[in-house]
């Protein structure tokens, strides 16, 4: 029986420590995700997901918010209580006795490194727990700082879009701008740097899987709109402008892709086919399109081609978006764009 249970506890903590070293020290593929950590987030988030969806919006995205921390905090509770059990095990299996009393010495080692008085064989075993103790401790202390300064990055690009492109952003506002001929070079460079914070946003998602559960401050701001409304921009560009000097758009489209495509394969997510743009929102927007400095492909070509382009990333985005309960931006507000519509004389001028 004690062999068994020695056999036992060596199992259990060789798994909690590759589970942790995965989660928190690989930069792993997309492919390698720790398992323990996946199935208790989603044991957690789906009824969690379920009580937020009986409240109002703003109390359902105060109490998602929630979600990402506490989760980072179950998890390491989790991988303790594996490595305090593994290690009351062992000592179990070295020197017997009731396993209650073997676990409470185990837990003081483990979290305060203090040992009592034993056998070489226990002395040995308590020295390992106490150094996997503290090795856990200062991993953890710099994890932290590496997710909250990843989020923090993330969330100003999503702050700034919101100022050109509204809140959720919208491809039209941020086409609009771009109507003139010196704003559409003001929209190359945003495409430039949207391209640069597209890949760090796939970076540092695919390395902490529990990014994608932080929220932002605002209920009406997510990073998932943010990403789609700037892939919608690269992909309507791509579409109806005739130039070929489209660098900018085709980089921040495969990129942006490449983003929504990876993050629905790390939560196992199949893609949900959707229509985000009708025929009407793509007679306003390429009339945008026809009113710029800029030349274009005639209508029938360019509704062709976004529709070609919509298809490889907006199925993920759908998947993400009910997955992770993110709300995915309009192409077209109307009630802005009736505004607009008052004061035609003022598009892209300013």
């Amino acid at each position: 029986m004690r062999v068994l249970a020695g056999v036992a506890g060596v199992l259990l903590i060789a798994l909690m420590l590759s589970e942790f070293f995965v989660t928190f020290l690989l930069p792993r593929r997309v492919r390698r995700d720790p398992r323990i950590a996946r199935g208790l987030n989603r044991l957690l988030w789906r009824p969690w997901r379920a009580a937020a969806r009986r409240l109002p919006a703003t109390s359902a995205d105060t109490l998602l918010g929630f979600f990402g921390p506490l989760a980072l905090i179950v998890e390491l509770a989790v991988w303790a209580l594996g490595l305090l059990i593994g290690f009351g095990l062992l000592e179990y299996a070295v020197v017997g006795g009731a396993f209650w009393s073997r676990f409470l010495i185990s837990s003081g080692v483990f979290l305060s490194a203090e040992g009592v008085s034993g056998s070489t064989a226990v002395h040995i075993i308590e020295l390992l727990e106490a150094a996997t103790g503290i090795g856990v401790l200062f991993i953890v202390i710099g994890y932290m700082p590496s997710v909250y300064s990843a989020f923090s990055r993330r969330e100003t690009a999503v702050s700034q879009l919101a100022t050109r492109g509204g809140s959720p952003p919208a491809a039209a506002t941020l086409l609009h701008r771009a109507a003139g001929r010196e704003r559409w070079r003001d929209l190359e460079r945003d495409l430039r740097a949207w391209e640069e914070w597209a890949a760090e946003l796939m970076e540092t998602h695919l390395t902490y899987p529990l990014l994608a559960w932080y929220r932002s401050q605002h209920v009406n701001q997510n990073w998932l709109a943010a990403l789609t409304a700037m892939v919608d921009v690269a992909a309507f560009v791509k579409s109806t402008v005739a130039s070929e000097d489209i660098e900018a758009a085709d980089l921040t489209f495969r990129i942006g892709r490449h983003a929504l495509a990876d993050l629905a394969l790390q939560f196992h997510l199949d893609p949900i086919p959707v229509d985000r743009l009708s025929d009407a929102d793509f007679e306003d927007l390429f009339a945008v399109v026809e009113r710029s400095a800029v030349a274009n492909v005639d209508r029938e070509t360019a509704r062709h081609r976004l529709d070609r382009l919509r298809h490889e990333y907006e199925p993920n985005a759908q998947a993400l978006s009910e997955f992770l309960v993110l709300d995915l931006p309009p192409w077209f507000r109307r009630d802005e764009e009736r505004r607009r519509g008052r004061d035609r004389d003022l598009i892209g001028s300013s």
